[in-house]
């Protein structure tokens, strides 16, 4: 690991103030030095350090994706997600993690996962260097009760075969579920609070009592795990907040009541509404079988509007909203979760400035990493995209891998940046300064 000093780019540096032109000097996995300059000004070379002249490139902080599931393998169905051989599947969610890498994505909060240790085994194998991949907090399965969502089992097999979240029925099966969970080493354990229309079970509709709640949580934080929930429903919302669950997902119905809970305790809690699920099962599902006219029978136009004028007053509130959009299912592939960005922008009313705040600085505390990571200052750790463009005029570009021109996670070159004269010279003289293409 050499040092790197990015000289004549654009830095954005996680604080909300518009780029100013400068240079970032990396040494080791971490930034220290930052330091703005004047148009052609250069501060004085680093010995050894390997100089990359961005020629105006927009330099940010590697995004953070806050509804991860590296599992879901792009099919249309829990079904097609849960009977894929295990041995298939970790494959899979290895080459799943390097694609989020490539666009830009250095840190990934796990939402769910499919089998009971995937997100163990994957994050264990990308800190040990096994695989390739961004950090990565490690979810359990989506805990569910009998005909809950997730709870995929038939009637004529055992009713544990085969299911994709893991079934418990009273306090003390939740109790035996998580400590399981914990077992396995999981960083966070994911509780189903209210139904999902595709499965059968509305989204209005929630699952659990609120003592099997309780004991989650207090089983949860016995064994220093956080909590998630799938929350459509307003009344899982309140719950989440009575009970202390401190990921939020989704949040898709709410009243006066549940907003100002939440706004009085909004730095205790990470929403993520996954507006993506939302916005193309609603208007892309088509080719496999959900056309519109299905999908409004099911409830997800009316959901869909109920969440955007949720979020829509969230943000009015201070409460911050995170990236991350359910990706992984036919219609939501991998890859392209920089659409939640455009999503906050169109639909919430967002600024091109805060999305990319969303994606970045607000992410630190959702990876447990305070603000050692989101942010381009001295100090925090190197994770760094150079762009070709500027995603404040156009958020769009994040969606792009080709504008995404290098990206260095851990102060190190995930995809190392294009040079216009064909070689990398590790000197920091000035004769060696790589410049990109303009």
């Amino acid at each position: 690991m050499s040092d790197v000093l990015y000289t004549n780019v654009r830095i954005f540096d996680g604080g909300g103030e518009a780029p100013f032109t400068g240079e970032v000097l990396v040494q080791g996995n971490h930034i220290s030095r930052v330091v703005k300059t004047s148009h052609g000004q250069r501060t004085p070379p680093v010995s050894g350090a390997t100089v990359i002249d961005g020629a105006g490139a927009f330099l940010m902080p590697g995004m953070i994706e806050a509804h991860t599931h590296f599992s879901w393998n792009d099919q249309p169905s829990l079904d097609a997600i849960q009977r894929m051989p295990p041995e298939e599947h970790i494959l899979w969610c290895a080459e799943v993690a390097k694609r989020y890498l490539d666009m830009g994505w250095t840190s990934c909060v796990g939402a769910a996962t499919a089998k009971p240790r995937l997100d163990v085994v994957i994050r264990n194998a990308i800190n040990d260097g096994t695989i390739v991949g961004p950090r990565y907090l490690a979810a359990s399965q989506e805990i569910t009760v009998p005909g809950g969502l997730g709870d995929t089992t038939a009637p004529h097999l055992p009713q544990h075969e085969f299911a994709f979240g893991a079934i418990v029925s009273g306090a003390e099966e939740m109790r035996r579920c998580v400590r399981m969970f914990a077992k396995y080493g999981v960083d966070s354990i994911k509780i189903n609070l209210s139904g999902e229309s595709i499965t059968g079970m509305p989204s209005e509709m929630s699952q659990f009592t609120s003592e099997e709640i309780r004991v989650c949580v207090e089983e949860a934080k016995a064994w220093g795990k956080r909590v998630a929930a799938h929350a459509r429903s307003t009344w899982s919302v309140k719950e989440c907040i009575k009970q202390g669950i401190e990921v939020i997902y989704h949040a898709s119905y709410t009243d006066e009541e549940a907003l100002d809970m939440l706004e009085a305790r909004k730095f205790e809690h990470h929403v993520a509404p996954g507006l993506a699920w939302l916005i193309n099962t609603c208007h892309h599902a088509s080719p496999w079988g959900l056309t519109p006219e299905v999908t409004k029978k099911m409830g997800y136009h009316r959901e869909l509007e109920a969440a955007i004028g949720s979020m829509q007053a969230m943000r009015k509130r201070g409460i911050r909203i995170l990236p991350g959009g359910d990706y992984g299912f036919a219609w939501t592939p991998h890859g392209t979760n920089a659409k939640d960005l455009e999503y906050f922008v169109e639909f919430v009313g967002m600024s091109p400035m805060e999305a990319l705040l969303s994606a970045t600085a607000w992410g630190g505390p959702m990876m447990k990493m305070g603000k050692s990571i989101g942010y381009i200052r001295e100090g925090c750790l190197a994770d760094i995209l150079l762009i070709d463009g500027d995603p404040l005029a156009d958020i769009t570009v994040l969606q792009d891998k080709r504008r995404i021109l290098s990206v260095m996670k851990d102060g190190e070159f995930h995809r190392a940046p294009p040079v216009g004269n064909g070689r990398l010279v590790r000197s920091g003289a000035p004769s060696t300064v790589n410049r990109w293409a303009a």
